[in-house]
């Protein structure tokens, strides 16, 4: 049988091979420096009360962090998934039926035709989706230099880190390091990803007067607004975890019941 036989790669090909070698190596190399530079950081760990298969949203917090939506992210930002009524909603800020009315009757919107083929504006309804800022992206866009402000509706949800990223967004607006060039328009954010935001910062200290007293740091108000769009993101949060806990509970009293009948009809086989 003959043997097939393989020549020795010539040094053409050698030096070839190395020079891609080198190259992925220090392709591999300026990547991990890039990472190791700070260009992506991850957010904070925060504790929240919704966190583990029993935790719930706090009412409070909630109810404050509407009102830095209402007062401060309401100027740019939408929230167009979520009705009036469901302030009131089981498992939410839990404001009353009353309160819901006011808040509610607080907004013009726009509504129509009506018999002469006009659109009008009326006071806000309970059934009515939170007003938008902007009548359109245009208008939004031209607004805010160009970039839209995205809807809030389902914005922990649609991040990397979720409320964890959105709080450590809040908060992390500071002043460009030496020799970090921030373009024109653009703010520096330590946990955006490439630290160049079109947002300018949005929270101060004592941007909103709490009802309840609670001091209005930047770190309380960004805590309590996140939590609020977290429970806009999942408002049946609480139900969820109320149902699977029942599922549970009732699995295992079936397994229980499975076993022990099982036992029972084969006893005497033993």
């Amino acid at each position: 049988m003959r043997r097939t036989s393989f020549s020795k790669p010539s040094s053409t090909l050698r030096r070839t091979a190395i020079a891609l070698v080198g190259a992925a190596a220090l392709a591999l190399g300026g990547a991990s420096a890039a990472v190791a530079a700070g260009d992506s950081v991850a957010p904070k760990d925060v504790s929240w009360s919704w966190e583990g298969p029993f935790g719930t949203f706090d009412r409070a917090a909630l109810q404050r962090g509407f009102q830095v939506y209402k007062e401060v992210c309401a100027a740019c930002h939408s929230l167009k998934y979520v009705k009036y009524r469901n302030l009131g909603d089981a498992g939410g800020p839990g404001f009353s039926e009353a309160e819901v009315k006011a808040i509610a009757a607080g907004y013009q919107i726009t509504d129509g035709p009506n018999d002469e083929g006009d659109m009008f504006e009326r006071p806000g309804l309970p059934k009515d989706a939170f007003k938008s800022p902007f009548e359109n992206e245009q208008l939004a866009k031209l607004a805010n230099g160009g970039a839209l402000p995205p809807d809030l509706s389902l914005m922990t949800k649609a991040r990397d880190g979720g409320a964890d990223y959105l709080y450590s967004l809040l908060t992390g607006y500071e002043d460009a390091p030496a020799g970090f060039e921030v373009g024109p328009g653009l703010n520096y954010n330590v946990y955006f990803p490439g630290h160049q935001i079109a947002m300018a910062q949005p929270i101060y200290e004592d941007s909103v007067s709490y009802a309840d007293g609670t001091p209005a740091t930047v770190e309380q108000m960004s805590k309590d607004v996140t939590a609020f769009l977290h429970w806009a993101a999942e408002p049946k949060l609480e139900a969820r975890k109320q149902t699977g806990f029942m599922v549970m509970t009732f699995l295992v009293i079936l397994a229980g019941l499975l076993y022990f009948t099982q036992r029972k009809i084969w006893s005497d086989q033993h």
